[in-house]
């Protein structure tokens, strides 16, 4: 008879046993599916994660070009960057503000113009806004989907001075006069920085401060080179390498480079221990479950000696009784990886909600750390390669679990066995 379809028989002969054995399984597979189910989960949220809360480094260099800090943004590592491209600037129709405390003398300050205008690339980027100290209380910032437009993001002290909102427009005159730039205001922030308590020139006053992009910068002041730039990165390792980029393009030693990954640290790395501690689960789960078949295929086989002397006798063939076994066990993997994966599905949200970082406290101690909460909530759902993954790793087991008992099987003599029956 064939031995797979005598293995069919067995598994309906021995009722009660194939009901625990199949239960065996499906408490294997589903801790399995579950193993995956929460390594995908955190191998997902710490992507999110990566890419909205990162790794701030600040490249500070006198004199460092445009051309610099753009090839330094270029590389493949860096998912955002800002540099800083500060000029004076004077106001065309609006008042720029002025000292509570006139200079001693009435002397004014030096030339250049009354407003502080930074060009940016990214505004989200730059260190008041990233640390969560200013804030824009209307509109938005600037993006480099702006780098063409002419835009201004203003402070609120100065838009409350002027009556101004966002949609209006500024003219602003550039360093020597020459030339008036219109500019449309798209955003209005708050920098809680105090105005001077004594004499101060306006360009140091914090209301006078404008962002615009790097562009329109240029043709107010045409700055050449810019003293800082932001890079935000995925993890410290990419941080390395930016460093080792930056060492061949602007020369080692010849700037500052400092890394902010206080926030990573805090919200990416229990992401990834949870991540480790599911790989470590799946491994254990599969080594005991190993264990615990092949105890049971071994009492099996203690039991059916009758059975395999009988067959042994008529001539059967040892590494067919193995593979006997071998069937029995892997046919009931297959109905337990489909128990598996509709238990998985409906346990998939437990598993995500299990992750650091998914709720309120995550929200508040990334704003505390200045950076993007808004990494979107894992949602594990059972995909077919998890399945095909549990189903492997169960096939595994049940080949485990048959084959390393079965070496007894080979070992018998049909002689030795029915001599030994009472």
């Amino acid at each position: 008879m064939n031995f797979v379809k005598r293995a069919g028989m067995s598994l309906r002969a021995r009722k009660s046993r194939t009901a625990a054995l199949l239960g065996i399984f499906v408490v294997i597979c589903a801790l399995l599916l579950g193993g995956f189910l929460l390594r995908s989960a955190a191998e997902g949220r710490e992507a999110a994660a990566q890419r909205a809360i990162g790794v701030d480094v600040t490249v500070r260099k006198k004199g460092m070009s445009a051309a610099d800090a753009g090839r330094l943004g270029a590389l493949d590592v860096v998912h955002r960057y800002n540099p800083r491209f500060p000029v004076r600037a004077g106001a065309d129709g609006f008042a720029a503000l002025t000292s509570r405390r006139p200079a001693p003398g009435g002397a004014r300050a030096g030339g250049g113009g009354p407003l502080a205008v930074v060009g940016v690339r990214d505004a989200g980027l730059l260190l008041p806004f990233s640390y969560g100290s200013t804030g824009i209380t209307s509109g938005r910032g600037i993006t480099p989907a702006d780098a063409g437009r002419h835009v201004a993001m203003v402070e609120e002290r100065l838009a409350a001075e002027n009556g101004l909102k966002v949609g209006d427009t500024l003219r602003v005159r550039s360093t020597a006069g020459t030339r008036t730039v219109p500019v449309e205001i798209v955003g209005i922030f708050a920098d809680p920085t105090r105005d001077p308590t004594g004499a101060a020139p306006p360009h140091e006053l914090p209301g006078n401060v404008l962002y615009v992009p790097v562009r329109t910068a240029r043709q107010l002041g045409s700055p050449g080179t810019t003293g800082e730039a932001v890079y935000r990165v995925g993890s410290p390792d990419q941080a390395e390498r930016l460093h080792a980029a930056a060492d061949t393009l602007l020369g080692a030693g010849s700037f500052d480079f400092r890394v902010n990954d206080k926030a990573y640290r805090d919200q990416v790395r229990p992401i990834q221990r949870v991540g480790a501690f599911a790989s470590l689960i799946v491994l254990v789960i599969a080594v005991a479950g190993a264990l615990v078949l092949g105890l049971l295929v071994m009492s099996q086989i203690r039991e059916r000696r009758d059975e395999l002397g009988v067959l042994l006798s008529l001539g059967e063939r040892k590494w067919k009784l193995v593979g006997q076994h071998a069937v029995e066990v892997a046919a009931l993997a297959l109905p337990a990886v489909a128990v598996a994966a509709v238990a998985g599905q409906l346990a998939g949200p437990a598993a995500g909600a299990a992750l650091p970082g998914g709720g309120s406290q995550h929200r508040r101690a990334a704003a505390a750390d200045g950076v993007d909460a808004t990494v979107p909530p894992p949602d594990p759902r059972v995909e077919p390669a998890d399945v095909a993954r549990v189903a492997g790793v169960g096939l595994g087991i049940s080949l485990v679990a048959t084959v390393v008992p079965g070496i007894g099987i080979l070992r018998l003599h049909p002689r030795s066995i029915l001599a030994d029956t009472e």
